[in-house]
């Protein structure tokens, strides 16, 4: 199955946002397969126990792009890039939902040595994981959306740096750096040592 070019995806973004109330339903088909594999990779980082499903997540996800409609969509990667952000929110929202119900326990486990990597041994929640992106934005913004955008969002090098507008080369060192940062900052806060701090 080919993959749709990404001036048609703009041009149903932008018809959706002019009112065409079927531009939505023409452009599921058109993303579905991109956004559940994100959503796949993203649920894969999920500890035993999670009861969100990736179906169940693109559903949300769904839900919360058609209160979206105002959104001035500029392109493919734009589009792609505030699914990352949705699902992100999702997946904490969900996160704290059951650390609430459990008073800190049960809360979801994101392991983040899956691709695309963050960390070679240390799994976190992903509520650390948003905390850490939060703490990170305040040192550098760009690349905390980068790191959202490919671990949340699930987008290539490729993509990431057409979300950014900066060179695939920036965004492969500044993920090398944000790494690295990453791991001495979650590793701080869950107590767990990192693979150079034996």
């Amino acid at each position: 199955m080919a993959e749709p070019a990404g001036h048609e995806i703009t041009e149903l973004l932008q018809a959706w946002r002019g009112g065409d109330e079927q531009a939505l339903e023409k452009l599921t088909p058109e993303v579905y397969r991109e956004l559940h594999n994100a959503a796949h990779r993203c649920m894969a980082r999920e500890g035993d126990g999670h009861t969100l499903q990736t179906t169940a997540l693109i559903n949300e996800l769904y839900l919360r792009l058609s209160d979206l409609q105002e959104v001035d969509w500029q392109n493919r990667a734009h589009f792609f890039a505030l699914c990352a952000r949705q699902m992100r929110r999702i997946l904490i929202d969900m996160a704290r939902n059951r650390r609430s119900e459990k008073r800190g326990g049960g809360a979801f486990v994101v392991s983040l040595d899956e691709a695309p990597e963050v960390t070679a041994s240390s799994h976190a929640d992903v509520i650390a994981v948003d905390d850490a992106l939060k703490a990170f934005a305040l040192v550098d913004e760009r690349k905390s959306r980068m790191v959202e955008l490919r671990y949340f969002g699930g987008l290539t090098v490729e993509e990431t740096a057409e979300v950014l507008k900066v060179s695939q080369e920036t965004v492969a060192r500044d993920w090398r750096m944000a790494k690295a940062w990453l791991l001495r900052e979650i590793s701080g806060r869950t107590g767990e040592k990192g693979p150079d701090e034996s």
